[in-house]
């Protein structure tokens, strides 16, 4: 007998473009048992007790197109896989990996739903679904549930295996270009395009970041050096072997100081305005902790900025600010570090917080800084007494547009001379708009790979678009970075018209990948002879940078398991819509479903692309007003209806005639390619030959090199038989 509960049948990620949607889901086949019989607004308290966990429901429309829809279909009855779609998708939106589609739709076997779901990452996709289920149940049976730890646990995982924040925002911003993306590894590691036309990013640094340039920037005395001869104004300074070293090269430049690592981040162990040879050797000490080497210089006064340069310009700025307490009379200053300063919104442990919360340690910059002023953690000062804790370290308030163009020209010019294409230069001035000459500022670091989120989201003033400055220095302004992408669903010879249409773009002179049912092939060197029809393989030949265009098939099977493995292509075809007796696994049952799987082909053809159809199956015929592009129909005769009346609306056709291949674009026929239907062999079959020579017309392949890369193909064939 079946419970009330929710068993998963099968939890699918489909990992590009699907059934369901353009993004990669989560698929789940859901069995709600005796729920079914239970729709939620027959079991009491369910609204209440959801409403009250998950508020923040009331933001979802759902079917009824407005603010609080799905609540009022949680009214008026809906069903537990339903009800488990929305949780998932709130959950996800908690935890800080906002995402908007889902749906819930019912299988041929009463009782059990498939559930799709939007997700940016499997596994806290699944971590969700777990979650959702664990919620919905507490909420039928009236049990208690831990919700705020739920969401803390699929926080931890956003933060701990999501793209950084840096990362995502550059990402975000090729999108916006419609510019695809592959994430190369666990980390911040990420592919900008397709093949031989992407770029690569991670987190700030992108392809084009200089190794050498990166090691300049590392060593600051170099670094000091090169800008130096350059013209642009630095501390004098020298890097120093030991305490006593560090207080003599004080006495040399003169006091007051600042005592540093030689290649440490984020302020850490920075300490400044030193004046005395007790504070210069305790600031050794904690420099040394932090960095390979300790360097001493010249203290500047006024405040600390972070310029972000892109290419050759500052895209962004930031200001840092004092860091104070003021005294109650009651308080010790490590209570007053909790009371008024972590407690401000803007300070957090991750990274999406434009401020880290200031923690007192033993020996460390604070410590040291309270020590200078004669007091410590313990002190307690009095009343209204303002207590200064760091003066670094807290960049993080947007002053771009205040920048003088002196200033901003000097910070691009020390970008160059470092040798990175993008930087984040660091100087202290009193007023960031007048130039650096007149108030005895000065450039201290250039720092590789900077970080973004001060200029994203900065503590106050305006975000900046410096992500979008990033893909633009990276890609000309109306490059897509794509190659040519044709991708072939069907059951009709699909592997040898993948094979044929990558003979024709060899013959093109361009490097081409293909990977079908026959193996995985790269020009005319077959790398895999297992079965390639797989978004696995289709994705290698994305990532690989010598591939100029791909060719794939996919089959009915792929796109229900898998999902394609490019998010759109230049090409589409469908050579027809049958192979129904394969798919009952996937509760594919009648030849409409199996309809909505084949069209997903089409759904991804690019607004420039060309959708190449079988005009001698309906099916196929009907999926041209799906598409986004354009249309060239195939057949083996003019005569066909579909191509008549595709030919009178001026459309593309591609036809056989006595042997012949006929490429007619409205009553015009563009050429003629003479004996191309056996160029390719005498067991190729003629509709394998149109498909192909379609997909080349398409790509705007000259009919000379159509033919070429038939005879090759022809030629190939032979030789393997004999």
């Amino acid at each position: 007998m079946k419970k009330k509960e929710l068993v998963f049948r099968r939890v699918t990620h489909l990992r590009g473009p699907n059934i369901w949607t353009y993004r990669p889901v989560i698929e789940a086949w859901v069995d709600i048992g005796e729920l079914e019989q239970f729709p939620s607004n027959k079991i009491p308290g369910l609204y209440e007790r959801l409403t009250g966990w998950l508020p923040t429901l009331v933001e979802h429309r759902c079917g009824v197109g407005e603010r609080g829809g799905f609540l009022e279909r949680l009214r008026e009855g809906t069903w537990a896989a339903h009800i488990l779609e929305h949780v998932v998708l709130e959950l996800q939106s908690l935890a800080g990996m906002p995402t908007g589609f889902g749906k819930a739709r019912e299988t041929s076997e009463s009782g059990v739903y498939k559930v799709a779901f939007r997700t940016r990452q499997e596994e806290v996709g699944r971590a969700a679904l777990e979650a959702a289920r664990g919620l919905l149940m507490a909420a039928i049976e009236d049990r208690p549930y831990d919700v705020a730890a739920a969401i803390g646990g699929l926080r931890e995982m956003v933060d701990s295996i999501c793209l950084g924040p840096s990362t995502a925002h550059i990402v975000d911003a090729a999108t916006e270009r419609r510019i695809p993306s592959i994430r190369l590894n666990d980390g911040n590691l990420v592919q900008l395009g397709y093949g031989a036309r992407q770029r690569r990013i991670w987190t700030a640094e992108t392809d084009r970041t200089s190794a050498i340039a990166e090691g300049i920037s590392r060593d600051k005395d170099l670094t000091k050096s090169l800008l130096q001869s350059c013209g642009v104004p630095v501390p004098q300074g020298r890097l120093v072997d030991d305490p006593a070293d560090a207080w003599d090269a004080a006495e040399d430049i003169g006091l007051p100081v600042a005592v540093k690592p030689y290649d440490g981040n984020h302020g850490r162990g920075v300490s400044l305005d030193l004046t005395t040879r007790e504070q210069v050797e305790a600031a050794f000490e904690l420099a040394s902790r932090e960095g390979s080497g300790v360097i001493v210089e010249q203290s500047i006064s006024g405040v600390e900025h972070r310029l972000l340069v892109v290419g050759k310009r500052v895209v962004a700025a930031a200001a840092g600010e004092t860091t104070a307490v003021v005294g109650d009379g009651k308080s010790t200053i490590a209570e007053l570090i909790e009371s008024q300063v972590n407690t401000d919104p803007r300070r957090g442990e991750d990274e999406e917080f434009p401020l880290e919360p200031l923690k007192l340690e033993e020996g460390d910059e604070l410590s040291l800084q309270l020590a200078r002023q004669g007091r410590s953690r313990a002190t307690v000062p009095a009343a209204g007494e303002k207590v200064e804790l760091q003066r670094n370290g807290n960049v993080a308030f947007d002053v771009t547009d205040r920048v003088h163009p002196d200033t901003a020209a000097l910070a691009s010019l020390a970008a160059r001379v470092v040798g990175l294409d993008i930087a984040g230069i660091d100087l202290v001035v009193e007023d960031i708009s007048r130039p650096l000459s007149e108030q005895r500022g000065a450039i201290i670091e250039v720092n590789a790979g900077p970080g973004l989120l001060a200029h994203t989201k900065p503590a106050t003033g305006q975000p900046q678009p410096v992500g979008a400055a990033i893909v633009d220095h990276l890609f000309a302004a109306n490059d897509d970075a794509r190659i040519p992408v044709v991708g072939i669903t069907g059951s009709r010879d699909t592997s040898r018209i993948a094979r044929l249409i990558g003979k024709i773009l060899c013959a093109s002179h361009r490097h081409v990948g293909v990977a079908c049912a026959d193996g995985l092939f790269l020009n005319n060197r077959q790398i895999r002879k297992d079965n390639c029809a797989s978004w696995e393989a289709g994705q290698s030949l994305l990532i690989n940078r010598s591939v100029q265009a791909a060719v794939m098939e996919n089959g009915n099977r792929v796109i229900l398991g898998e999902g394609l493995a490019y998010d759109r292509c230049s090409v589409g075809v469908v050579t027809d819509v049958s192979g129904l007796e394969q798919l009952a696994d996937f509760d594919i049952l009648n030849r409409d479903q199996l309809y909505n799987v084949a069209r997903t082909q089409v759904d991804v053809v690019l607004p420039d692309g060309v959708a190449v159809l079988n005009a001698a199956d309906h099916q196929a015929v009907e999926m041209a007003e799906l598409c986004d592009g354009d249309v060239i129909f195939y057949a083996p005769s003019a005569s066909l209806q579909v191509i008549a009346a595709h030919r009178d609306d001026g459309g593309r056709a591609v036809f056989a005639r006595d042997g012949d291949v006929v490429l007619a674009s409205g009553k015009n026929e563009h050429a003629v390619l003479t004996g191309a239907l056996s160029l390719g062999g005498a067991d190729l079959p003629p509709d394998s030959v149109l498909a192909a020579v379609a997909s080349a017309w398409a790509l705007q392949i000259p009919a000379e090199l159509i033919c070429a890369g038939l005879r090759t193909f022809g030629a190939e064939a032979q030789r393997i038989k004999h």
